[in-house]
């Protein structure tokens, strides 16, 4: 059996500098972008940021999401990353509107930096508040990241009902043989 508490690292090494550095490349992004003036090349000043993570850009307006956006795979640079995903999330969350240059003053960024997916067999290795989750059956796939079943209070459960229902799957499909879980650990910031 696989177990999450051994295999997925909670701590990515990321500095306070560095994580400052990908909140002004974010925020860098889409102040250009709502502006209507081309981004900046931007060269990230720490050589960890080139390193490849996955990462998901969040904004919030007066404590309410005002759009969230990520990409799971570790495919490209974390500094390019977070530039896609922070204008990805302000412009192209289907769920918003685009972001407003009104509305910038308001705008809070929250960047999750993503560990590597473990598949876990055993559901007690999940741990609220560590562990993000990402069910998968079939062609159905949904994921919550760490933060959403603390910030709710949710206990494992109910975390692993609501990613099955952010799948698209019935709430019970985390119990089926076919489905597989993995969880993943973030630096949120």
């Amino acid at each position: 059996m696989k177990s999450a508490k051994r295999s997925v690292g909670t701590d990515l090494g990321l500095q306070d500098e560095e994580k400052r550095e990908l909140h002004r490349i974010a925020r860098t992004v889409i102040e250009s972008r709502a502006a209507g003036k081309p981004v900046p090349r931007i060269v990230p000043a720490f050589p960890r940021l080139a390193e490849k993570f996955g990462a998901f850009v969040s904004i919030h307006k007066r404590g309410m999401l005002r759009g969230c956006i990520g990409c799971l795979t570790a495919d490209d640079a974390l500094h390019r990353t977070v530039e896609e995903m922070a204008e990805a999330a302000a412009f192209r969350d289907p769920r918003f509107t685009p972001v407003q240059t009104e509305e910038l003053p308001h705008l809070e960024l929250e960047i999750s930096v993503l560990t590597p997916f473990v598949e876990i067999e055993d559901t007690a290795d999940i741990q609220i508040g560590i562990h993000g989750l990402m069910i998968r059956k079939g062609n159905y796939s949904g994921l919550l990241l760490p933060q959403v079943a603390a910030d709710r209070n949710w206990d494992t459960i109910t975390f692993l009902e609501e990613t099955c229902k952010k799948a698209g799957l019935s709430r019970s499909a985390w119990q089926d043989k076919e489905t597989k879980i993995y969880v993943f650990s973030a630096d949120v910031f």
